[in-house]
């Protein structure tokens, strides 16, 4: 154990506050507790941020303690840290507005069971990609900043390999397929404003990575698109 790493207690009651937090909200807005595709969502959603809190506490410390650090710490470029409080704030309302629209007040019409599956199923590949990103990128904070108090270096293996950028795949299938799954076309626009904030912040952090980062160039060559196979 690590200095960097909050007291055991600390993580026990976080675990368990996360644990009911999310049922509570999902759940809880959509105003139903027999709703079975809101039941699903937040427990995707539990074990997603409950499997990354697990593994940074017992595997990695140093970027739990990253990752805990407010927006506009540290050197974090001014233009992320406006803009990671604008992704909090759309992924809250997005969040909630989902089950107010899909089970407490039904603004969207009924979606077809087909789509529904699809909405579940996008949501396997997106823990997988949530999860393998922070397992194998140890600089995978939340803030857009060159880490030279942690030697920050270029990662190219495992799922980096695939895309430049998996965690935010895993979060663009997330915002697919959650709305779809629960029946949310208000959560469809909320994920479409997300995906063009999520566009933006890719380009201006490879901007960042591409001059300050040793390596990143080269790897931009290796590594030829940033979210999207054969797209973009």
């Amino acid at each position: 154990m690590t200095d960097e790493r909050p007291p055991f207690v600390e993580f026990v009651g976080g675990f368990i506050v996360t644990a009911l937090l999310f049922p509570l909200i999902i759940v809880g807005a959509g105003g139903n507790w027999r709703w079975v595709e809101g039941w699903l969502f937040a427990l995707w959603f539990d074990v997603m941020v409950l499997a990354n809190m697990t593994y940074l506490y017992f595997k990695d410390p140093a970027l739990l303690a990253e990752r805990r650090k407010r927006p506009g710490s540290d050197n974090q470029k001014g233009w992320d840290a406006v803009m990671l409080w604008g992704i909090y704030i759309v992924a809250l309302a997005w969040l909630v507005i989902i089950p107010l629209d899909a089970a407490r007040f039904q603004w969207s019409p009924p979606f077809p069971t087909w789509l529904k599956v699809v909405g579940g199923l996008l949501l396997l590949p997106a823990l997988y990609f949530i999860q393998r990103a922070t397992m194998e990128n140890t600089y995978l904070s939340t803030l857009i900043r060159i880490q030279d108090d942690r030697g920050q270096r270029v990662i190219a293996s495992g799922v980096y390999s695939f895309v430049r950028h998996p965690l935010y795949l895993g979060c663009l299938l997330m915002m697919i397929g959650a709305p779809l799954l629960v029946g949310s076309a208000a959560g469809l626009v909320l994920t479409a404003v997300g995906v063009v904030g999520l566009a933006a912040r890719i380009v201006g952090e490879e901007r960042m990575l591409r001059t300050e980062l040793k390596g990143y160039a080269e790897y931009q060559e290796k590594v030829r698109y940033r979210l999207i196979p054969s797209i973009w």
